[in-house]
């Protein structure tokens, strides 16, 4: 419970054939025996994501995929997932076995990470078994047209340049990102900051989710002051606290009763719009609210989620979303559901997105996403700012950030 979430990790992504040694150089890198390790091909058939820490870097996310040069309808699949991977990585290694040489299929997904701008670094294992790697590096250079700096000979077997590939991993770790804050710019140290946090059938027991967490402890550095309470409290809260707090944020699903309880005065939003711009996607997703005015009877909504979750009675993806949707249109909707790391390769046939806030997202696959749909010239928004707009309060929650004229 005390590691940094997922999405907040380096995704960093192990690519290559079958038996490259992937997963021997993961196990090489972390020290441990995370990943299964045999002289028979094929041996990871699905991505496997492990959290972990990798010095100097930090806390990174290790992903070891399926082989690309895998067989069958079976296999066709599965180098499918490693293919989408590539979504959510924010470094890439290729690992070559260098008693082979580069083959099609580390050319193919070469060409994508470098299409999708990933900084990434070629991996020549087995060089422990290689003669002539100057010019094995060279000849492999000029191929790709790449600096000669950005391969890395090395032996999981031998341990050869393991820490020199551990430190230009993290020479190479994207910056972007890193002084993004949730809240603090919006406060000042003493402030009183409430939190509207219902609890409901949908609540996860004995606790709260992620980004209410991650919403406190920025408070909490900021040297402000968190007060949480449910919606049924909230009144009572804030005429017993006595002072005028300088922000409230609620949940989405009590939007309107927030909205209702809270004065004018006093600057009001959502976990959901908050993480949107922390994502860098509020504008994207308040101007995308605006679709669902233009929605009509027949037409499909996509409502996909981040994580998976054993989903409740009153669910907000699948029960309460496509309810008020029904309510505020006035048409006759279909709905399909994603969750996880499945997200459709076909957009078109979708009149909008609603996604939710991508807590469990890194930045680079909720960017993804977010592309997506701006390719297939789909609207897409998320769960917080689709309910403000039907409850008519878009504009005063995301007015707390000066942004009201974007709509």
């Amino acid at each position: 419970m005390n590691t940094t979430p997922s999405s907040e990790r380096t995704h960093i992504g192990i690519f290559g054939r079958r038996n490259a040694g992937k997963s021997s150089i993961i196990n090489a890198l972390t020290g441990q025996s995370l990943a299964i390790v045999s002289d028979i091909k094929g041996t990871t058939t699905d991505p496997v994501m492990k959290s972990m820490e990798l010095l100097p870097l930090g806390p990174v996310v290790m992903i070891d995929t399926p082989g690309l040069d895998d067989q069958g309808s079976l296999g066709l699949l599965r180098v499918q997932k490693a293919f989408q991977i590539l979504n959510k990585t924010d470094i890439a290694l290729l690992v070559i076995d260098s008693t082979l040489g580069i083959s099609n299929e580390d050319i193919n997904i070469f060409t994508r990470i470098r299409s999708k701008q990933i900084p990434f670094l070629i991996v020549l294992n087995k060089t422990d078994q290689s003669d002539c790697l100057e010019t094995m590096i060279g000849n492999l250079a000029h191929e790709l047209q790449i600096e000669k700096s950005l391969i890395i000979p090395a032996s999981a077997k031998t341990g050869m340049n393991i820490n020199e590939l551990k430190e230009k991993i993290a020479s190479i770790a994207p910056e972007e990102g890193e002084n993004r804050q949730i809240v603090s710019d919006l406060i000042t140290p003493g402030d009183f900051v409430v939190l509207v946090v219902p609890i409901d059938k949908a609540a996860p027991k004995g606790r709260l989710i992620l980004p209410q967490q991650q919403t406190i402890r920025d408070i909490l550095d900021s040297g402000a002051v968190s007060i949480v309470t449910r919606d049924s409290e909230l009144k009572n809260t804030l005429e017993k606290l006595g002072i005028r707090p300088s922000l409230v944020i609620t949940d989405s699903q009590v939007f309107d009763r927030a909205t209702e309880i809270v004065p004018a005065d006093i600057p009001l939003t959502s976990f959901s719009i908050l993480f949107a711009r922390y994502k860098g996607n509020l504008v994207s997703v308040a101007k995308g609210a605006k679709a669902i005015d233009r929605l009509n009877n027949g037409d499909t909504v996509l409502i996909s989620e981040g994580c998976t979750h054993h989903r409740q009675c009153e669910d907000i993806g699948t029960v309460k979303l496509p309810a008020w949707l029904r309510k505020y249109t006035g048409k006759e909707l279909n709905f399909e559901f994603t969750s996880g790391t499945e997200f459709p390769l076909n957009l078109n046939n979708y009149s909008l997105i609603i996604h939710c806030g991508g807590c469990m997202l890194n930045e680079r696959e909720m960017k993804y996403r977010l592309k997506c749909a701006e390719d297939a010239g789909i609207p897409i928004t998320n769960y917080g700012t689709a309910i403000a707009f039907m409850k008519g309060i878009l504009k005063r929650s995301i007015s707390v950030f000066g942004m009201q004229n974007i709509l």
